[in-house]
């Protein structure tokens, strides 16, 4: 059956800034209400909110932590609580450090924790708090998440990003089968993205992974959250992964 957005409650985590900002504005363009999940910035967060308003529909920040799985559950009842339902989770905070891949000394033990909860224990906590919700709507639930072809490849901003976010792939995929029929959890692997995190990487690996790239440039902004919107919208799909990445891993896709 079509799953129509409008009229849904959506939860954007890391909603502020970045492809998290777009996902906002974009699924507000849908007609769905939003819930902007932000963590320490409130200017930003308000400014994705008065955008998605001027949608008519209903928006909402919520400061919390996503490497914190209490603060997982808080925001999904803030949620709840301030748009009247959840629908729809996007769980696209996450953590990395950008360092020497092989480097086995670049982050310390503290920072491999904090990008497993991020990556790894957020979207399952998001998920576990949300599913009373979700079964008890008419037409379930949705979880999307944002994850990378960090998770398929030997490479990226740290080790332990790739790790966690395979390991989030493979999240992804045993809450699908077990959680079903009625919540449907999917996950986009973007490639490149010039946001503010991957600006990060110096001029000379941003122009080589450009140039790695089948067609030649980063992952466009617009054609990630297009993933995202055909991934809420269709119901034969969980389990799955839609890699956009402008060809930068054909053979991992």
């Amino acid at each position: 059956m079509p799953y129509h957005l409008k009229g849904r409650n959506v939860l954007v985590t890391g909603g502020s800034a970045g492809l998290g900002e777009l996902l906002s504005t974009t699924f507000a363009s849908h007609g769905c209400n939003i819930a902007i999940n932000y963590f320490n910035r409130v200017e930003p967060a308000e400014k994705v909110k008065a955008d998605c308003e001027k949608h008519g529909v209903k928006a909402v920040t919520i400061k919390a932590d996503m490497t914190s799985t209490a603060e997982c559950k808080r925001v999904v009842e803030e949620t709840i609580k301030e748009l009247g339902g959840i629908d729809i989770v996007i769980a696209n905070a996450g953590w990395t450090k950008f360092t020497t891949f092989g480097d086995l000394d670049a982050m310390d033990e503290s920072e491999w924790d904090k990008c497993w909860a991020a990556n790894v224990k957020a979207p399952h906590a998001l998920l576990k708090s949300a599913k009373p919700t979700f079964e008890s709507n008419p037409d379930g639930g949705v979880m999307i998440t944002t994850g990378s072809i960090a998770a398929l490849s030997q490479g990226g901003s740290s080790m332990a990003y790739a790790v966690t976010k395979a390991a989030q792939f493979q999240l992804i995929k045993c809450l699908a089968t077990t959680q079903g029929p009625k919540i449907r959890v999917n996950t986009v692997l973007p490639g490149l993205l010039l946001t503010e995190w991957g600006l990060k990487y110096t001029k000379d690996q941003l122009a080589f992974i450009k140039d790695k790239a089948v067609l030649k440039h980063e992952t466009y902004l617009a054609d990630c959250v297009d993933a995202f919107v055909m991934l809420a919208k269709n119901t034969s799909m969980t389990g799955m992964r839609i890699q956009v990445d402008a060809g930068l891993n054909v053979q991992a896709a």
